[in-house]
């Protein structure tokens, strides 16, 4: 990107956070990525209002991110400016049952929240990796919830600064997608979801169980984008890869959990094109087992070898 952009983009966002050639391994959960041209932490909506109608303008490509989960950079970077919406965005409030969080609030911080108000419904959530903004647009969820089961309300901005919503039925929320699934032109902003009065003691000693669950049976010590794969209809992803053979399957530094097999982790010095080059296998090795074609839950962004 011309640098004279980037000092262009410092005089109209004079408070964001501006970083040239900024490696995105700082910025997900894979902890894999090369420099992006440009990293911008937007702190507040008319900061985001003033950069997008900017870099639409000028033809120049831009990708938000939240805690950078569910997605994996190429080692070649991405040329165009990565969007981190943070500080205001992050913020958490409670009216009565319901809660309100900017796009960027965590899903376990929400969770947390919720339990601090005896607020029932969203501890399926609490270690979900991730940011509210990215979980409502493919319907995160765990252990039989997900989050059309609470969402009542979607705040979102169009590519000219507009500000528009959706109820939770105008969200047309399905496993692992949504209406607003694939449309990079609208970004979450807000997201409000109805709760259920509850008993604080009850609500904490059930997410206490899905963390000692998820402990048990994910591998939460090596750096992943979580499940690596959606369900497939009538199977089990995990169980589908290992019965094709491939638990502690490698490529690099990539390798499948023998924990969860439904994991890709980066076991060390692993690469994305190592995760990329393992997942398009496993892929293939199941589809030729089983004739299941296992689709990614993980989204890729930049520049990857065929």
């Amino acid at each position: 990107m011309n640098t004279d952009f980037y000092y262009k983009l410092k005089e109209l966002l004079p408070s964001a956070e501006i970083a040239y050639d900024e490696p995105m391994s700082r910025h997900t959960t894979f902890r894999l990525g090369g420099e992006t041209d440009v990293f911008v932490k937007i702190s507040e909506e008319k900061q985001l209002a003033i950069l997008i109608p900017e870099l639409v303008q000028n033809n120049i490509p831009y990708y938000i991110i939240g805690k950078g989960s569910n997605l994996l950079v190429s080692d070649k970077g991405f040329r165009g400016v990565v969007i981190r919406l943070g500080d205001s965005f992050e913020s958490v409030k409670v009216n009565h049952c319901n809660v309100i969080a900017g796009a960027g609030a965590s899903m376990a911080q929400i969770a947390k929240i919720a339990h601090m108000n005896s607020l029932t419904g969203f501890e399926f959530a609490a270690g979900i990796p991730g940011s509210i903004g990215g979980g409502v647009i493919m319907n995160a969820g765990a252990y039989d919830g997900e989050l059309k089961d609470v969402v009542k309300r979607v705040r979102f901005m169009d590519r000219n600064g507009l500000i528009k919503e959706y109820t939770g039925e105008e969200m047309r929320f399905d496993y692992r997608t949504s209406a607003l699934k694939g449309k990079p032109e609208y970004i979450v902003l807000e997201v409000e979801m109805e709760l259920q009065p509850g008993e604080g003691e009850v609500i904490l000693s059930k997410m206490q169980e899905l963390a000692r669950r998820r402990k048990e049976k994910q591998p939460l010590e090596y750096p992943s984008a979580g499940s690596t794969f959606k369900r497939p209809k009538g199977y089990f992803a995990g169980k589908l890869i290992g019965d094709a053979g491939l638990a502690g399957y490698t490529v690099g530094g990539a390798k499948v959990s023998e924990k969860h097999n439904g994991f890709v982790i980066n076991a060390g010095e692993a690469t994305a094109e190592d995760v990329k080059k393992i997942i398009e296998e496993i892929r293939q090795k199941v589809y030729d087992e089983f004739q299941v074609m296992l689709e990614p839950e993980v989204i890729f962004l930049g520049e990857f070898t065929e």
